[in-house]
């Protein structure tokens, strides 16, 4: 990345207003730590042109800049802009301190040992905190998962293996997917496909063919057949939109409306949900993530670092906030149910004038427009804010909820 360009964007955005500051908070109400949950920045699709994507389709895919599944600089822009607006609101409520370098007490980043999770910390913190060496916290060995971001299995007996397939093939029962299909294949052109040609003749569409799900020990639960193959598709398009391709080029141009990528990310987001927010599967996979919280938030807050950044990947927080019995969400302005580079941030408050303390969750994003338009909008274009409320921590007009009321729901998940 070219430091001119980088340097100067700084520059630009610590001249410039946040709006997160401009936050109300209720009167008397302080707040005492942060625990942020970010899903990584804008990569380039996972599935490359010679695996899963040309087997879907015989159309030329557009080429990326980096590897598959590496940051692109449009994904270090964004995290630029979260950091910006982040730093003016946690400075504001006086939990941070930006005057100098933080202590790892103070200010504590742990990413997922994968280049893309390390270089949205990276960005993160690197313009959080301008002039200071904060060190981010990973495995040793570069390219393997860590266990507190892996999302596997760690259940090793039959019963549950087959509980856990059994919920996720329910799970598939519920949604209705069929329209979704069929607009996936008139824009890849499915029947045309090396998939297709494979199969001498036989007819040949996604919605016809059948899913297999597996849920076994030490590795992430998953799925082989159409629902695989358009969670591969719909990921692509969803990263061309945002990465700023032409029109022509995002999903070759097939899609036209706000439908259309409705019916397309329901696939995307299906995927996701079948997988690894059922219940059976949710808590168990999202266990380490979960016992982190427990300490960090109920059991030990006081040891605990001000504010601390966990970099990992949409499956932490789709588990995440499943195991926790998040109520129903619906991101304004975004398609995808965990938007890439989102972040949910846990909130610990204290009200001075009742001395209680109370919680607060939200999702922090940027909408799909923006996500596309984000080297026009500037440093102060506003990240967006939606109140996550649980089933068993109900929150008040303001989106706080009793600590003990958290700390209960903590202590029936985190076990």
């Amino acid at each position: 990345m070219k430091g001119l360009f980088w340097s100067a964007a700084i520059a630009a955005a610590l001249a410039l207003p946040s709006a997160m500051a401009q936050q109300t908070t209720p009167e008397g109400y302080s707040l005492q730590q942060v625990v942020i949950v970010s899903r990584h920045g804008i990569r380039a699709p996972l599935a490359n042109n010679g695996s899963a994507l040309a087997q879907a389709t015989a159309k030329p895919w557009p080429t990326w800049k980096v590897a598959g599944g590496e940051l692109t600089d449009r994904g270090a822009l964004v995290e630029i802009f979260f950091a910006h607006q982040m730093r003016k609101w946690m400075t504001h409520e006086k939990v941070l301190s930006t005057e100098q370098c933080p202590t790892k007490k103070q200010f504590f980043v742990w990413a997922n040992s994968l280049p893309r999770t390390h270089d949205t910390a990276q960005f993160f913190v690197s313009n959080t905190f301008i002039a200071c060496d904060v060190p981010i916290f990973h495995q040793r060995k570069m390219g393997e998962m860590d266990p507190l971001f892996n999302p596997v299995i760690t259940e090793d007996n039959e019963a549950f293996r087959q509980q856990a397939v059994a919920a996720m093939e329910a799970s598939r029962q519920r949604v209705d997917l069929i329209e979704s299909y069929k607009l996936l294949e008139q824009i890849v052109d499915y029947s045309a496909s090396p998939a297709c040609k494979a199969q001498s003749g036989k007819p040949c569409t996604l919605s016809d063919e059948k899913d297999s799900f597996r849920a076994d020990y030490r590795l992430e639960p998953s799925v082989s057949g159409p629902l695989k193959t358009a969670n591969a598709l719909v990921d692509a398009f969803t990263l061309q939109y945002y990465e700023g391709f032409p029109q022509d080029e995002v999903a070759f141009g097939g899609i036209k409306s706000d439908k259309q990528w409705q019916l397309l990310e329901k696939l995307k987001n299906s995927y996701q949900s079948i997988l690894f927010t059922t219940p059976e599967v949710a808590r168990n996979v999202a266990k380490p993530l979960l016992d982190y919280l427990d300490q960090q938030l109920v059991e030990k807050p006081a040891a605990a670092p001000k504010v601390t950044l966990l970099v990992g990947h949409d499956s932490n927080i789709a588990s995440l906030l499943a195991a926790l019995d998040t109520k129903p969400w619906q991101l304004p302005g975004q398609f995808e149910q965990t938007p890439i580079s989102g972040k949910v941030v846990f909130q610990r408050w204290h009200d001075n004038k009742s001395n209680r303390d109370l919680m607060k969750i939200e999702y922090l994003y940027f909408t799909a427009e923006q996500m596309r338009n984000v080297a026009k909008m500037g440093f102060d274009s506003p990240v967006q804010r939606y109140t996550l409320e649980l089933t068993g921590c109900p929150t008040d007009s303001n989106g706080f909820c009793p600590m003990e009321k958290f700390s209960e729901v903590m202590r029936k998940v985190a076990k």
